[in-house]
């Protein structure tokens, strides 16, 4: 009985008339360029795209088209919608693996910064050591210092040469924010900070999304609070709650909520950062901690107007004092608010140390610069793929 009723349903979905038929051609159709769309502006960020990323982007995009229809009362037909949103998904993954199988081959001029360019990922690298391209090697761009004083009239007519025949040429810094997603703390005196500033009309967006998104997720989200809460008070004594001051934006003092994952007295001897393997951590603790439970407590925090859903992570005010005085320009980073999930999280992970924070600086200087609605969604989509994986959890 079952067989053909699943055959009956798609005929009878494409056969609920002329409207609805049209009606989920156009749904589609926009929902597919969104999608493409969207997966074109996040090729343009850093890192080795996964084909399983276009399956949470095709279904944001079809979803959203469906609700978009529920909403204005419009004809539609499920199962027009289901299988466009399944070829939708098949070009978008073939898209993805076809740019991955394209690498980039840039030639570098080994002076100055880009002497050691050839270090840097994802790319192929070819050495100039003189003003020539090879013949032989099909050559994307050309990457250079071009600030380097010793790049003599040569370089330069070589460099003005290839521009007018239409060869991109790249300045080693830009190039290496894109291939690495962070922000050099030296390249930071080269730049005007006050043209960094986060645009305040996207600030005032970004936080009524925020707020949006934790009123819709709340059916999800409390009963897994509930549980969580429940669990933690059988294994062990102590509060639910972990509560902690932290540096928020513009250098303020805010208290933070988290789930306790630790025993109680995990900070007798002073404020530590976790480190991989730590044995304060309790077993309920170990799986919060790698899901990314712990930080649900936080949405009250962004509820507050202290934290965003998408944010550089918030420090204990004893490191933050710490590392403006081992790393140039880390205040610069409570210029936005911090969140619960970053994009110093999604692409390193937790950081245990002064060197490890510099890196992490360095990626939350990236994320400020290119502050920005795609980017976002991009750190949202690694969240999840984080919260299944694990990665970075101490």
């Amino acid at each position: 009985m079952l067989l053909p009723l699943a055959i009956m349903e798609p005929i009878k979905g494409f056969s609920q008339g002329r409207a609805a038929f049209l009606t989920s051609i156009v749904l589609a159709g926009i929902a597919h360029i969104l999608n493409t769309k969207s997966l074109s502006v996040f090729s343009n960020f850093p890192g080795r795209k996964s084909a399983v990323i276009a399956l949470p982007h095709t279904y944001f995009w079809f979803f959203g088209m469906w609700m978009a229809a529920k909403f204005f009362n419009l004809p539609y037909t499920v199962w027009f919608m289901f299988i466009a949103g399944c070829v939708s998904l098949f070009l978008c993954v073939a898209y993805i693996y076809y740019r991955n199988k394209f690498i980039t081959t840039y030639a570098y001029l080994p002076y100055g910064r880009a002497l050691n360019a050839d270090q840097l990922p994802n790319v192929n690298w070819i050495k100039l050591t003189s003003p020539s391209l090879p013949a032989a090697t099909t050559i994307n761009g050309i990457v250079a210092d071009l600030h380097e004083p010793e790049l003599d009239h040569h370089w330069q007519k070589f460099l003005a040469r290839q521009t007018l025949n239409g060869m991109p040429v790249y300045n080693i810094r830009q190039v290496e924010e894109f291939l690495t997603g962070r922000v050099k703390i030296h390249h930071l005196y080269e730049n005007d900070l006050g043209s960094l500033l986060p645009s305040p009309t996207y600030v005032l967006i970004k936080r009524v999304v925020d707020i949006l998104l934790i009123l819709l997720s709340a059916p999800i989200t409390l009963p897994v609070m509930l549980i969580t809460a429940i669990a933690i008070k059988l294994e062990s004594p102590g509060a639910i709650l972990f509560r902690q001051n932290r540096v928020g934006r513009g250098g303020h003092e805010f208290c933070i909520y988290k789930f306790r994952s630790m025993c109680s007295d995990s900070e007798k001897n002073g404020a530590q950062m976790a480190q991989l393997g730590d044995a304060r951590v309790t077993r309920i603790g170990h799986i919060i901690r790698k899901t990314r439970i712990d930080e649900l407590p936080q949405f009250w925090n962004i509820l507050k107007g202290d934290m965003s859903l998408i944010g550089p992570r918030p420090e204990q005010k004893v490191f933050v004092d710490q590392f403006i005085q081992e790393i140039p320009f880390y205040d610069y980073r409570h210029i936005v608010k911090p969140g619960i999930s970053g994009w110093a999280q999604v692409t390193q992970g937790y950081a245990a140390d002064t060197e490890q924070t510099q890196i992490k600086i360095e990626h939350d200087f990236y994320y400020i610069k290119h502050f920005s609605f795609s980017l976002d969604i991009l750190i949202f989509f690694k969240t999840l793929k984080t919260m299944l994986t694990g990665f970075g959890a101490r």
